[in-house]
């Protein structure tokens, strides 16, 4: 992230640095009244004070949204994603009162307005983290993805036998469906094997209704379109080669035919893709690595202190944060 911002962690503009004994306290005017009743007043520097005592995380989220609602603004994306996030949990919930009861306990928020700010807080949060992550790769971690799982665009057709089982069916009933399934697909390469046309195999036996027709068809596809199994297995075939043996994946066994790949991109036109991926791929193997990441980028953006308690406070949330994430893998 190029853009650095100073932030001075001061809740309102009046706050003053004040140095004491006990360290660093940032103080509104003891002379300034909040609220007064019939010879009581409470000063603005008391409601401070209180507030501070369980806002630590209210306080983040402003230094947050400073950093990054400018940093990344609005799509039609996060407008979908949080939509859906919303409507997930109204789903969920048999009435609108259900929901807001829902939404203060468990989100600490009143209204869907707010459920909604925090949801847009925390889908720039993961922007923010991403790219975070993705800039300070290494050049060798993205060449060495670049040559071990970059390829250009294939082209195969399929047949796909499907086991016949029911919804209800036993274990044994599912095994006994598999193995048919799977000596059906070893016949019809018996029948490649004997100079039978794949397309018109394909019409005849595939459970792939929306290719068949086609031949199996499958038009060009990359390693994020296609069952692991089916890519592994495709990669290795040269143009015009078919599987030997069927392919299994969720959807039953497949016979795969070759027919063309288009040539590999290079690595500027993918680069930004392979940074992306590397970085879901990190967050994905260490649980407490976003939160890590958003303390860099405060750190970074010369994230200052002007009250000892809050940054004692603020430490103890990211603590909390950490641990939360860490023992939350541990029990997955």
């Amino acid at each position: 992230m190029n853009k650095k911002i100073g932030i001075s962690l001061c809740i309102l503009s009046l706050l003053t640095l004040t140095v004491t004994g006990c360290g660093k306290t940032a103080k509104l005017d003891d002379e300034t009244t909040a609220v007064a009743l019939d010879g009581i007043k409470i000063s603005a520097t008391e409601y401070y004070n209180e507030i501070k005592q369980s806002n630590i995380s209210r306080l983040v989220d402003m230094i947050d949204h400073e950093l990054f609602d400018e940093e990344y603004e609005t799509t039609e994306e996060e407008d979908q994603a949080v939509e859906e996030q919303i409507n997930q949990l109204k789903s969920s919930y048999e009435d609108e009162t259900t929901f807001q009861n829902v939404i203060q306990q468990y989100f600490g928020v009143s209204t869907e307005e707010e459920l909604e700010d925090m949801l847009r807080l925390e889908y720039k949060r993961n922007e923010a983290v991403i790219d975070y992550i993705g800039d300070n790769l290494s050049d060798n971690e993205i060449q060495k993805y670049y040559d071990e799982n970059i390829i250009g665009d294939i082209k195969a057709s399929h047949i796909l036998i499907t086991p016949e089982v029911d919804n209800d069916a036993t274990d044994e009933e599912k095994e006994k469906a598999e193995e048919k399934a799977e000596r059906q697909a070893k016949k019809i390469i018996k029948k490649l094997n004997n100079g039978e046309d794949f397309a018109e195999l394909a019409k005849e036996y595939s459970d792939d209704s929306a290719t068949a027709e086609d031949g199996g068809n499958l038009g060009f596809f990359n390693t994020d379109d296609m069952d692991e199994n089916f890519m592994a297995a495709v990669k290795k075939l040269d143009i015009d080669e078919y599987t030997k043996e069927p392919v299994k994946t969720q959807y039953g066994y497949h016979i795969i035919l070759k027919t063309d790949q288009e040539e590999k991109p290079k690595l500027k036109k993918v680069k930004a893709e392979i940074k992306e991926t590397l970085a879901n791929n990190k967050l994905d193997n260490d649980s407490t690595l976003h939160y890590q990441t958003l303390m860099d980028i405060r750190e970074e953006n010369n994230m200052k202190w002007n009250d000892d308690k809050l940054e004692k406070q603020y430490k103890e949330l990211m603590d909390q944060l950490l641990q939360a994430a860490s023992t939350n893998t541990t029990t997955n």
